[in-house]
C-alpha cells in the first residue's frame, strides 16, 4: 500500500507508471502546530486495512516537510507496535533532475545525501 496525503498525490504517482498497487489516503498530515493530531487524518483507516489485508509493504509518499517527516515516523511506529508483519519505506527525495546543487536549500540537500545510494553493493 502507497500512503499519501491527498488525492491529487495518486495522479502524479499513477503518471509515473513506476508503481502497480494499492493506495491509502490520509487527508492531511499530522501537524501539532496546526492542531491536526494523528486521529484528524484517516490513520485509524489505514490500521484497519493493514489488520484486514495481505499487505508486504507499506511505502509511505508524503512530501519531505516536517509533517510529512513526522507522519511516515508515526505510521512506522504504530505498524512496529502492533507487529505487523510489513516492511515500511519512504520514497526517496532529493534534487530534482536538471537542478543544480548550489541552488538547493538546506533541507534538500540534508535529505539528499541522506538518502543516498550505492552505486555498486561491496
Amino acid at each position: 500500500i502507497c500512503v499519501v496525503e491527498e488525492p491529487s498525490d495518486v495522479l502524479a504517482l499513477e503518471s509515473a507508471h513506476a508503481y502497480k498497487g494499492l493506495y491509502h489516503v490520509l487527508h492531511g498530515l499530522i501537524s501539532p502546530m496546526n492542531g491536526v493530531g494523528p486521529q484528524d487524518i484517516r490513520l485509524p483507516e489505514l490500521m484497519e486495512r493493514l489488520s484486514k489485508t495481505q499487505v508486504s509493504e507499506v511505502i509511505v509518499a508524503t512530501n519531505p516537510s516536517v509533517e510529512g517527516e513526522g507522519t511516515f515516523h508515526y505510521i512506522a511506529k504504530l505498524i512496529e507496535e502492533r507487529n505487523y508483519p510489513v516492511r515500511v519505506s519512504r520514497i526517496a527525495s532529493g534534487i530534482p533532475m536538471g537542478a543544480e546543487v548550489k541552488y538547493m536549500d538546506q533541507v534538500t540537500l540534508a535529505s539528499a545525501l541522506r538518502y543516498r545510494r550505492n552505486v555498486k553493493d561491496r
